[in-house]
């Protein structure tokens, strides 16, 4: 498949770029001369040491919370700890990776030791992404960045252009989604060393896809962060986020790690983006600049010469973080995990009404028409369940391409009780017709790892935790179960897969076997045929794309008629979902594509669309 990428020319810039580093204020540093520099900001304390072979070395204070140290001749791969004077030993919040677990000590890396295959990759343009989601421990028995690599040229045959790999922060245990990292710079040792995922992103990059991936900066995980003991400013006193306590970006050697953070992973592993979990629960009123703009203007700034996506997820509905220059181009955040869209289509697929779900099970094809047109459903309606706020603003004037759209992925199948896939809760005639009305609509559609092939296997929410964290765990279950759809009928909190025991973390494997069945053939062959019609016809048409493109022509009993003006093009999209034949709009172009060839001939000469079908036109 022909990809857009581009390449550093042959320079010496070029040749710098095989020995990728980011010098960084927090943790071990390895000097141009050879010597390590060791740095933590421990504020609360008088006085820290750093332990290194064996030795404790005291480390020189300044006013300002820090303490630092230069040792001359440190072997790469040694362990090394700060010591506190009441004698707790901490690993290095920053390392660039863990010896053994998230309470035992930090390794010093060098981050030049890979050496990169693709050192001039310069990325993909945004309107070519098709993103795949995947969690690297189950994405493969192996649940490795080796296994995962081995995947990736089935994923570039069928029209993937970018992973979007879930956090890899190292985590307590061998297994977790990842939001429960408490290092934000080491990839987790059971997935492979920080070469690994190197090499797992230079063999994307040979096959011309990009690799996002999902970093979590509003909370830590509660097993294994230290940092309450020795910098407890790093924190609000008196906020909290549903996860623990909120992060305080006011402090400047805070705002320092996560920016830096951000600047790590996309220089050292050469990453094209970044996907931002939860930005709502960041709280930053008090700081001149929010630190997310902050952020996204130093990742502007510092890689100039190459694509590079940032992505948020945000229950706000807010658009004032993705507005488009006069050019067109994203100052600050490409785009926004569309939850509306998600969610009303998940409401016509399955009749669900729980939860969240009831905001959505009423008007629902005008509101699956104005996701498709404008964006967001919510732009500044009241829910009706809910603080009794008005949630969202009006996001028509963005264009499409802004709305990170998708049917399915890992907060939408592992939160509920029982991990289910759409394929096991809704008809396949109705989710054909939703994957055509993603892979071919102007918004930036996501799968989830598996869903090309409708894998049926669950994906649950599974967890590696001990003691009263552990049981914090299991008993969380219980109330997001009843968020996410809640209870099928006759089956109670009490069945829910035990999140700790290791069996809900194989049964979450996807079942590769799948493929290549009959029906796994025939969902790729549809899928690749969709994302063969979107890079040929949809994508080029994308740059184009503006504001206020998307109107609803019609949307009602279970018909939706949407146009969008890309430029001097006008794609038409028809979807007929009841089960006879609805009269509907005629089309204007030629047909692009259509579930059946019926419904094409049908509806041009007559107006009417057959039950259960779908048509685009292009004109």
């Amino acid at each position: 498949m022909e990809n857009s990428s581009t390449v550093f020319p042959s320079s010496v810039h070029a040749a710098e770029k095989r020995l990728r580093r980011f010098r960084k204020s927090w943790g071990a540093e390895i000097l141009d001369d050879g010597n390590v520099l060791f740095r933590i900001w421990a504020p609360q304390q008088p006085s820290v040491s750093l332990r290194l072979g064996g030795t404790d070395k005291p480390m020189v204070g300044r006013d300002d919370g820090w303490f630092e140290t230069v040792v001359p001749r440190v072997d790469p791969l040694s362990h090394y700890s700060f010591v506190m004077p009441d004698g707790v030993v901490v690993p290095d919040p920053a390392a660039r990776a863990q010896a053994i677990d998230q309470h035992g000590p930090s390794v010093v890396s060098d981050p030049t030791a890979y050496r990169w295959q693709v050192p001039q990759w310069r990325g993909r343009p945004w309107c070519e992404t098709v993103i795949y989601e995947l969690h690297i421990g189950t994405f493969t028995p192996e649940g490795t960045f080796d296994a995962a690599a081995a995947r990736l040229p089935d994923l570039a045959a069928l029209g993937i252009t970018a992973v979007e790999i879930m956090p890899v922060a190292h985590f307590p245990g061998d297994r977790n989604w990842g939001y429960d990292g408490v290092f934000a710079y080491a990839p987790q040792r059971h997935y492979g060393s920080p070469e690994a995922m190197k090499a797992f992103v230079d063999a994307a990059h040979r096959l011309g896809l990009m690799v996002f991936l999902d970093v979590v900066y509003n909370h830590f995980g509660p097993d294994g962060n230290y940092l309450h003991h020795y910098a407890p400013q790093f924190f609000h006193a008196d906020r909290n986020t549903p996860w623990g306590s909120a992060i305080d970006y006011t402090k400047k050697p805070v705002r320092a790690f996560f920016i830096e953070n951000a600047l790590y992973w996309l220089e050292e592993f050469n990453l094209d983006g970044l996907r931002f979990d939860a930005i709502d629960s960041i709280h930053d009123e008090g700081s001149e600049k929010h630190v997310l703009i902050e952020l996204s203007e130093r990742v502007r700034t510092t890689f100039s010469g190459r694509h590079i996506h940032l992505m948020t997820e945000d229950a706000r509905n807010i658009t004032s973080l993705h507005e488009r220059d006069e050019h067109g181009h994203a100052p600050h955040y490409d785009g926004e995990w569309n939850d509306d869209f998600h969610h009303i289509a998940h409401v016509i697929a399955t009749d669900e009404g729980r939860g969240y779900y009831g905001n959505y099970i009423d008007d629902r094809w005008r509101r699956l028409a104005r996701a498709l047109a404008e964006g967001f459903i919510y732009q500044g309606e009241i829910p009706k369940s809910g603080d009794g706020r008005p949630l969202g603003e009006a996001s028509a004037h963005l264009p499409p391409t802004v709305f990170i759209n998708f049917i399915q992925n890992h907060d939408q199948i592992g939160n509920r009780a029982f991990g289910e896939r759409l394929t096991t809760l809704a008809e396949p005639a109705v989710i054909r017709l939703l994957m055509a009305m993603l892979l071919l609509s102007p918004q930036i559609p996501l799968l989830y790892m598996g869903e090309e092939y409708g894998e049926t296997a669950p994906f649950l929410f599974f967890s590696d935790m001990d003691g009263a964290l552990g049981e914090s765990v299991r008993e969380g279950r219980r109330g997001e179960a009843e968020k996410f759809g809640g209870f099928a009928e006759g089956r109670t909190a009490d069945d829910i897969p035990d999140p700790l025991d290791r069996e809900t973390f194989r049964q979450s494997r996807l079942d590769w076997s799948r493929r290549d069945t009959p029906d796994g053939r025939a969902w790729l062959g549809m899928v690749g045929e969709l994302l063969a019609l979107r890079h040929a016809r949809i994508v080029p048409l994308l740059q184009a794309a503006g504001g206020n493109s998307g109107q609803v022509i019609v949307a009602e009993d279970g018909l939706v008629a949407v146009d969008w003006m890309l430029g001097e093009s006008r794609l038409e999209l028809r979807a007929n979902f009841a089960d006879r034949t609805l009269p509907s709009p005629g089309i204007r172009g030629p047909v692009l594509y259509a579930l059946s060839p019926a419904a094409a001939g049908v509806l041009a000469s007559d107006g009417e669309l057959p039950a259960r079908s779908i048509l685009f036109a292009l004109a």
